[in-house]
């Protein structure tokens, strides 16, 4: 439970800013998914590359007044299946930012990929548009796990796609998942043996969970038990902590300075515009934080840029008594935690609002007791939900 004085927020200085842009198609939806992203249907001509490239343009355009002055960070370009839209599109969008927000030189442009969607000459297109952090969506290198998680791609064309990668990209993160259907201890050790082959920068490591309104979700796969999904855990951490991957975030691994810019600026409560159909933002001001939702269809997000020149669903400000929730949310899942002044400057709160929590998280050995972070024991990590819970109001 929280201290009950809660402050009304100031904030002394604004903390970084991202850009956040949501590709919403895929070519195939898969199982588990729960992301807004929204299959081509067949006998359809894709979709109009054009059109949403201009609703994206118009709709960063309405963010300005609210970030006017302040430096985008990084930008991170998500899906659905992003690598879909053409090298030329690409290059029309990022000008398009470039000559609207201050960007910093030499700032990180990440691009989703789906291995299925690899082309040699696209993907340097992209690099000469502007992109220069790819983050594949591998998942598994077996046929069968693959075939199960519904992919379009096969073992040999992920390993393709990330040799393809490497070659035009300053960094390339792997995707890749564990308690899959029928996996065993072997099969996953073989899967990030193959990953670690590679030698990418960057390693996301997930365990597949089965989310509400999902495919998986009303027909559940045949997965592995949950002591045999801890023993996958337990192997592949080992493998890649000898490999030299520091584990930085609950599911993100990194050689030494490769950790991604821009999702340590989600976990650090930093703020982010998110635009495009169903994009997420964070804005913070000097007397308050809000959040933004826009329109989740492609078709209705378009249209409302077209007819309203605002796309926007919910814009609201968070008020104080979350705000401590929401930053320890994001915060716990880094390892190494964060300075304990922080909370007070992303939050604008004092940091004796959530004195109660962190005595009790710090009494069962959740929290370091480590006065100047605020950082999970190895204890908290494993039982994160838990630790996290105990800053609700």
């Amino acid at each position: 439970m929280l201290n009950s004085n809660l402050n009304k927020v100031s904030l002394s200085a604004l903390p970084p800013l991202a850009l956040y842009i949501h590709f919403p198609w895929c070519e195939k939806k898969c199982p588990y998914c729960d992301f807004n992203s929204h299959q081509i249907k067949e006998g359809k001509a894709g979709f109009d590359e054009a059109r949403y490239i201009n609703a994206l343009i118009a709709d960063l355009e309405t963010e300005l007044p609210n970030t006017w002055g302040r430096q985008v960070h990084s930008i991170f370009i998500g899906g659905g299946t992003p690598s879909l839209l053409s090298a030329e599109g690409m290059d029309q969008l990022l000008c398009a930012i470039r000559a609207r927000v201050n960007l910093e030189p030499d700032a990180e442009i990440t691009m989703e990929a789906n291995p299925g969607s690899v082309e040699a000459e696209k993907f340097a297109g992209f690099a000469k548009a502007g992109i220069n952090r790819v983050s594949l969506g591998i998942q598994s290198f077996q046929d069968e796990q693959l075939k199960a998680l519904g992919r379009i791609h096969n073992g040999e064309e992920a390993k393709r796609a990330i040799e393809i990668a490497l070659k035009h990209f300053k960094s390339v993160n792997l995707d890749l998942m564990y308690g899959l259907p029928k996996q065993t201890l072997e099969v996953a050790k073989a899967d990030i043996e193959t990953a670690l082959s590679f030698k990418t920068p960057h390693l996301s490591f997930y365990n597949l969970t089965l989310e509400p309104n999902t495919y998986f979700a009303s027909f559940p796969p045949n997965l592995p038990s949950e002591d045999e999904i801890d023993a996958i855990y337990e192997q592949n951490l080992d493998l890649l902590t000898k490999a030299g991957y520091q584990r930085y975030e609950v599911s993100a691994y990194a050689q030494k300075n490769q950790e991604c810019k821009h999702n340590l600026n989600y976990w650090r409560f930093g703020d982010y515009i998110g635009i495009g159909a169903g994009a997420h933002g964070k804005v913070s001001y000097p007397d308050r934080i809000t959040r933004q939702v826009r329109e989740r269809q492609p078709e209705a997000y378009m249209a409302a840029m077209e007819s309203k020149g605002n796309a926007l669903i919910e814009n609201r400000e968070i008020e104080a008594k979350d705000l401590p929730f929401e930053f320890m949310l994001n915060t716990l899942r880094l390892t190494d935690g964060v300075d304990t002044s922080t909370f007070s400057e992303r939050t604008g709160l004092p940091l004796s609002v959530i004195s109660k929590g962190l005595n009790e998280a710090s009494k069962k050995g959740l929290l370091d007791e480590n006065p100047s972070r605020l950082k999970a024991t190895e204890l908290g990590i494993r039982y994160l939900n838990n630790l996290q819970e105990m800053f609700l109001d």
